[in-house]
């Protein structure tokens, strides 16, 4: 499998993404699924990973968010069947390289108390639990993460 930075706007990643966004609904009511939209995806401030298996096909993906203040952790997905074979956590290292290359001095990310495994996996990333930061609501659904990197 192989990761590369690419445009969200392709086919396929599009019915990921869907994937991704019927998953979190059925954990969360979606005023509390705070998921950017495909316009948000191709902004120039974002990097999006997409990232293949040997056949080429899309198997995950994420994305960051880089500003001034901070890289923001969005869109992270591993299909169930890739999943197991480190692959999210080459995503996050793919991520972390971008905001390290944009000089963030810091990640954040906001994920959901229904998923300890995605939880688990911030963690041994080295993130810790924070309070919400930009611009979202203190929500008993969102769980924020960070991490320091300088």
């Amino acid at each position: 499998m192989h990761i590369t930075f690419e445009s969200p706007n392709q086919p396929e990643v599009i019915a990921l993404i869907a994937d991704l966004d019927a998953y979190h609904l059925t954990l969360y009511p979606p005023e509390s699924v705070y998921a950017l939209d495909l316009n948000a995806l191709m902004q120039p401030e974002v990097k999006f990973a997409v990232a293949r298996d040997v056949e080429g096909v899309i198997v995950g993906c994420g994305a960051v968010v880089l500003s001034p203040e901070y890289g923001e952790i969005k869109r992270m997905y591993v299909q169930p069947a890739a999943r197991g074979q480190g692959l999210a956590r080459r995503l996050m290292d793919t991520l972390e390289q971008a905001a390290r290359d944009a000089g963030c001095p810091l990640m954040v990310l906001e994920t959901g108390p229904s998923q300890p495994e995605a939880i688990a996996l911030y963690q041994r990333h080295g993130f810790e639990h924070c309070g919400p930061y930009g611009g979202y609501p203190d929500d008993p659904h969102s769980v924020f993460m960070r991490k320091e990197l300088r």
